[in-house]
């Protein structure tokens, strides 16, 4: 065996000869034993299997590797290379690694003890780091008789210093993981709190509340840095373990938020002194948990022009946001047609507007409705609370362009639109020409325009549009649920038939949102939908691995495996319930969108025979790609009652 740096070898020690209950297999005193500790002055290093790279001996009974720091650090493993043989689902029969996280003394493993992870496969099938509970952890190897020319493993390790993960909140007495921040002159104005037991996996089972109560005229700001609960492709109402928040000091106040996969730099902001944060974990299986910010702020601080020339325009409390004229002379003096209106100073303006001095407005560009000036450059910035999306409905525009390509905005002016992911800006799209654009909607409680408008002429009048604030992601049919983000029931007592879409349609639906429209007829009725538009970006499987959007249907709460999932480009389809409940799940992720999707509804009498399911033959399914496919679907039972 090679030597590693900053370890000791050594036989078998007293504290490894033990068993282990719970049905897991024996620490062999055959067992061999690597052990890396910080009293030796190293805080990394590396570790590897026997003879790496080289692929590794059948027969390993049992190689220890024992990591070992400070009473205040805690251990962080990485797996730079995984090739362990994965000869069944579950690892544990084969050759495999596991991985002891949560160790109460230094590094024993007793009978008391179990495995956080029984790791094999390749390097996608592990999670992206591991950290122990404590300041111990030990990984052990083992390989059984069936050779292999797997490589093995090789990794790093680092020692931490625990207190990087301390919730800066008072933990209330007598639970395990609930904390109260409040807001006052002797507390912090801002810091971090975490899920227990961050970094390493919450505990299996746990229920925890993290309650923010600000002063009356300031507002919370929560920041969920890194969010990993399970991986996964299911909606939220499958997922046993999430995270909500609350617009409000208790869980029956709205959720404005509902995480359940995987989500990073998620700002929430609420609209009142008071957040709950509510971690609920059930699965046997405990993802990585959380780690956040959170920040007092007084209400209405941010909201300025960012250009202080602007300042007057921002007060107006008729909502229209105009930016700066230019001087009559030169409005007098305009180009001829098509020539660039060059003898015009530049223009920059960049505005903040935010849902705490109204809900709604128009804003247009420079000297609007006359001709823009040329060298414009304008910003718009958009910023609401809750669960509030932004929503821009275009009503006139005309921007100067050059010819050819109405679609070609690189060499015209234009007005360009960004949303915010995982604390990015990513451009959504560009409209130029005199096309009118379809509604925009924010994937979050903010938006930014950009307007380019390099050249102009004396005939274009530039563009007017209206923003709002909205909570109901731009769908106005149904009852919409405070109990999720976006959730909409459509109840045979108050309407027997109506119509449904997607949020924003018909422009493009938000980027990582999640919708469900839950039907609820009267006893002897079920629900017949039909789809008159469809155009969900995707291609069958509709799953994950093809980064597809989708939209799944359902006679329960939990996934029917009677219905496939759909998504791309679809003519007009029906689908009908088998009894008088039925919900439709739409999901979008952080990549492409499209249209969406409209039809109508209408409850009938469950006696009339079941229309043509579209799933229950082949259909033909043209993705947003511009690919034909061929779903074939064998019909499955199953789900849990609604």
């Amino acid at each position: 065996m090679h030597e590693l740096p900053a370890m000791q070898q050594c036989r078998l020690v007293a504290f490894v000869m033990l068993l282990i209950v719970g049905g897991h297999s024996a620490v062999s005193p055959a067992c061999e034993c690597i052990h890396f500790t910080s009293t030796f002055g190293k805080t990394s290093g590396t570790f590897k299997s026997p003879d790496f790279p080289r692929a590794y001996d059948n027969n390993i009974e049992c190689l220890l590797y024992s990591f070992v720091a400070r009473r205040d650090q805690i251990v962080e493993l990485t797996f730079r290379t995984f090739d362990v043989q994965k000869t069944h689902q579950d690892c544990i029969r084969g050759d495999h690694v596991k991985a002891f996280l949560h160790l109460e003394k230094s590094g024993e493993v007793n009978e008391k003890s179990s495995w956080s992870h029984v790791l094999c496969g390749e390097l996608s099938d592990l999670p992206h780091r591991l950290f122990s509970t404590g300041h111990a952890a030990v990984l052990e190897f083992h390989t059984d008789h069936k050779p292999s020319n797997n490589s093995g493993f090789m990794g790093t390790f680092r020692f931490l210093d625990r207190r990087l993960f301390l919730t800066d909140g008072q933990k209330v007495p007598g639970t395990h993981c609930d904390y109260v921040f409040t807001s006052s002159n002797f507390s912090l104005s801002k810091g971090k709190f975490f899920s227990p037991r961050f970094p390493s996996s919450y505990p299996a089972g746990v229920s925890c509340n993290y309650r923010f109560t600000a002063r009356s005229h300031e507002r919370v700001r929560v920041v969920f840095e890194e969010l990993n609960l399970q991986k996964g492709d299911v909606s939220c109402l499958e997922r046993e373990d999430i995270v909500r928040v609350h617009d409000g000091a208790v869980w029956m106040a709205p959720v404005i938020a509902a995480e359940c996969n995987q989500a990073f730099q998620l700002e929430v902001l609420s609209t009142g002194p008071d957040l709950l944060v509510r971690l609920s974990a059930r699965s046997p299986t405990p993802g990585q948990g959380f780690r956040a910010t959170f920040e007092f702020e007084a209400s209405g601080d941010d909201q300025q022009h960012l250009d202080p020339k602007q300042s007057e325009s921002m007060m107006n409390p008729s909502r229209v946001i105009n930016v700066p004229n230019v001087s009559s002379s030169n409005l007098n003096n305009p180009p001829a047609p098509g020539a660039a209106a060059s003898t015009t100073s530049a223009v920059n303006c960049d505005v903040l507007i935010t849902s705490d001095e109204g809900k709604n407005g128009t804003i247009a560009s420079p000297n609007y409705p006359q001709p823009y000036p040329s060298r414009s450059l304008c910003r718009y910035e958009f910023q609401g609370r809750g669960k509030e999306r932004v929503q821009l409905t275009f009503k006139e525009f005309n921007l100067y362009h050059a010819g050819g390509d109405e679609n070609d905005c690189e060499s015209s002016d234009s007005l360009n639109a960004y949303v915010h992911l995982e604390g990015r800006s990513e451009k959504i799209d560009s409209f130029c020409g005199t096309n009118l654009p379809l509604p925009v909607m924010s994937s979050g409680s903010k938006l930014s325009l950009e307007f380019r408008g390099q050249i102009s002429s004396r005939h274009v009048r530039g563009f007017q549009a209206f923003y709002s604030f909205t909570e109901n992601f731009g769908i106005s049919s149904g009852r919409q649920l405070s109990s999720h983000p976006c959730g909409f029931e459509f109840n045979s007592t108050e309407a027997a038939n109506g119509t449904f879409s997607s949020p924003n349609y018909p422009g493009y639906y938000p980027r990582d949102t999640e919708c469900h429209y839950l039907f609820y007829g009267r006893p002897g009725e079920k629900v017949h939908l039909h789809f008159t538009y469809f155009d969900v970006e995707g291609v069958l499987p509709c799953e994950a691995t093809s980064a597809s959007d989708y939209v799944e249907f359902s006679n329960y709460m939990s996934r029917d495996r009677k219905y496939s999932r759909y998504c791309g480009q679809l003519k007009g389809f029906e689908v009908e319930s088998d009894k008088r409940t039925f919900r439709v799940t739409f999901r979008s992720n952080d990549r492409l969108d499209g249209t969406g999707f409209h039809g109508t509804y209408h409850f009938r009498p469950e006696s009339e025979p079941n229309l043509r399911k579209p799933f229950r033959s082949r259909a033909a399914i043209t993705s947003s790609s511009g690919f034909v496919l061929v779903l074939i679907v064998v019909l499955q039972c199953g789900g849990r009652a609604w």
